[in-house]
């Protein structure tokens, strides 16, 4: 029996005392070898198993995730994606993305395999620089996905840059 992996969640009072329905649902699917949707990073708030092929996750306000879906027929790859979105609060304006509800500010969209690979490395050199990428600027996502798109090598994320981005958090009103 294949389960789908754990997912650990966040233990701070202000993300589990939101309800349900103040948060943005993801709902994650693995069919061994047809279909996977799971998320790369991100904490969210609140988990629900469905059953052992599906879970729902909930993301409080603000928090920034990033959300791959790969499936497959027998023919081969039928879809390969990710997004990092930011989790919308209520009332705000958002754009919807498959299977995340009601949807979410998109950071990063990005299609096809060799793209998402791309992405996914990138995400690692970031976190090997000891950034957790949900506190990524999310202008450096957006430049991520428009540099990928135009055929380009994005721009490294830097110590430097993150201090700037935590800098100007503090600054802003």
């Amino acid at each position: 029996m294949t389960r789908l992996p754990e997912i650990p969640i966040a233990a701070d009072d202000t993300a589990t005392s939101l309800h349900s329905s103040a948060m943005t649902r993801v709902e994650l699917i693995y069919v061994e070898k047809k279909i996977e949707y799971w998320i790369r990073f991100g904490k969210p708030a609140r988990q629900h198993i469905l059953d052992r092929h599906r879970r729902q996750l909930f993301f409080a306000p603000d928090s920034v995730f990033a959300f791959v879906r790969w499936a497959a027929n027998d023919y081969g790859t039928i879809i390969s994606r990710i997004d990092v979105v930011r989790a919308v609060a209520s009332g705000e304006p958002f754009q919807t993305v498959p299977f995340v509800r009601p949807g979410g500010d998109i950071l990063l969209k990005v299609e096809g395999w060799p793209k998402v690979e791309q992405v996914l490395a990138h995400i690692d050199a970031i976190e090997a620089i000891g950034v957790d990428p949900c506190a990524v600027a999310p202008d450096h996502w957006r430049h991520v996905s428009n540099r990928i798109r135009a055929g380009e090598a994005p721009s490294a994320y830097t110590m430097a840059r993150h201090r700037a981005w935590l800098r100007r958090q503090e600054i802003a009103p």
